[in-house]
């Protein structure tokens, strides 16, 4: 072979590296935009594309082989929306966990008085609650103690291998199925988080309005405001601690439902 031949063979060989790894990077950078935290407003977007390309690099010698590029036409076109929906699809199912921790947070929040302190949240874009914003960052912490990241590295490779790069959508009666259920363990799992401290101040807020019925000329309506602030953050301390399990039943219901979306 000469030497003309072996670099027209060495450039269509590198062509076709490239073709694998813009492939790859459809539904792996479609899915890094709608997840939290790196999805988020506080990572540029140029980070976002270097992590997706780092990934794809790295995963697609181990997935199924990519289609051939004929040019754009109709079934290319489907076929890049399908990796991006598919992509999509996982984010959102891992966004709305901790959605669910910000609604938690918001909850506690307007049960120990501290609803009125608004600031700009980078991660969610807009302004919101402090304590909404400590259990979105508190959420993101127990995903990467417990290897959440690797995990979802996992899942993805899972969902190449279950469904390749070109393959028709599977039937969507199983992750129709399950989405409702998601949602109701999305909602019931803030509802858990939220009720232990909701319940607690609202006891102390029956009980100063007591006080002030049995005795108002001890003022107890301007004790209360900073009491109920003090317990709410003792108690949210006290809560921190005890979070790890529901937590992690959220983070599992999210991969489960994240795994129906490609079987």
């Amino acid at each position: 072979m000469d030497s003309a031949t072996q670099m027209a063979a060495d450039g269509l060989q590198a062509f076709g590296m490239i073709g694998t790894v813009l492939w790859t990077m459809l539904r792996i950078g479609a899915m890094l935009m709608a997840m939290p935290l790196i999805g988020s407003r506080a990572v540029p977007a140029r980070v976002r594309a270097l992590l997706a390309s780092v990934l794809a690099i790295a995963l697609s010698p181990l997935l199924p082989p990519v289609p051939e590029w004929t040019g754009f036409d109709a079934a290319t076109v489907l076929t890049i929306a399908r990796e991006l929906a598919i992509g999509v699809s996982i984010g959102f199912v891992l966004r709305l966990v901790f959605e669910a921790g910000a609604m938690a947070g918001e909850l506690v929040a307007q049960g120990t008085g501290l609803a009125f302190a608004q600031m700009s949240d980078p991660l969610r874009g807009g302004s919101s609650g402090v304590i909404g914003q400590w259990f979105y960052l508190l959420f993101g912490l127990l995903f990467f103690t417990a290897n959440g990241h690797l995990a979802l590295i996992s899942l993805v490779v899972d969902s190449y291998k279950a469904l390749p790069i070109g393959a028709a959508l599977p039937d969507v009666q199983g992750f129709l199925g399950i989405a409702p259920n998601f949602l109701l363990q999305v909602f019931r799992g803030a509802l858990t988080l939220a009720l232990p401290l909701t319940v607690a101040m609202l006891a102390i807020n029956l009980a100063f309005g007591v006080l002030a019925r049995a005795a108002p000329a001890l003022n107890p309506i301007q004790l209360g405001l900073p009491v109920a602030l003090l317990l709410g953050l003792f108690l949210l301390t006290v809560l921190a601690g005890e979070m790890g399990p529901p937590v992690q039943r959220l983070f599992d219901a999210a991969f489960e439902a994240a795994d129906s979306v490609t079987r």
